[in-house]
């Protein structure tokens, strides 16, 4: 006999959170399109990544604010702040990208540092929901290692292994994103049945 959740028991929010699967899978699919183009263009400058980067943090925390502000349940604001976060440093790196390189992958840092303390922050929530918290918390502990990592190495490493460290996190958080929206969509298949 299938195990099958109960719906009593699951923390609220999760049902409405599993009808915007799609959202979840095109956050993914967007951040493995950033990281692959990051290693097909080597040569690319750190303000050109930059650029790129800025352009994805818009559109990533553009989904995440429209999650949050026509989601359901008392979760919604970690999605309003995780998308105008995203939105502000995106927005940074596109008016002031070659001002202070520096700065800018420091925000990326920052930024990373952020999604990732609130992805783990949803996965502790939703621990009990046997659909997908256990890979939001994983992409959230990625997204704070890196995060933290920008942050205090920007200086000794050259611009190449910045572009390789930034572009690599966004291939493997987009398939954690993947695989996280193919468990909701899991789910909500399971709650129609």
């Amino acid at each position: 006999m299938m195990n099958r959740p109960v719906l009593s028991a699951l923390p609220p929010g999760l049902s409405s959170l599993s009808a915007h699967w799609g959202w979840l899978l095109l956050r993914g699919i967007v951040a493995i399109v950033f990281g692959v183009l990051a290693f097909l263009w080597p040569d690319l400058t750190l303000a050109t990544l930059v650029i790129v980067w800025g352009a994805y943090a818009v559109v990533d925390g553009a989904f995440a604010l429209v999650y949050g502000i026509g989601g359901a349940g008392n979760r919604r604001w970690m999605y309003v702040l995780v998308g105008l976060t995203g939105i502000l440093a995106g927005l940074a790196a596109l008016f002031w990208p070659g001002t202070a390189v520096i700065v800018l992958v420091m925000i990326i840092g920052y930024w990373a540092f952020i999604v990732g303390v609130f992805e783990i922050i949803y996965a502790i929530q939703y621990r009990r929901a046997q659909a997908h918290p256990w890979l939001i918390g994983l992409s959230g502990c990625l997204s704070v290692v890196i995060g933290l990592l920008i942050v205090m190495c920007v200086y000794p490493v050259g611009v190449l292994s910045v572009v390789w460290l930034i572009g690599s996190y966004a291939i493997v958080y987009g398939i954690l994103m993947t695989l996280a929206a193919i468990q909701l969509r899991r789910f909500q298949r399971r709650l129609t049945a």
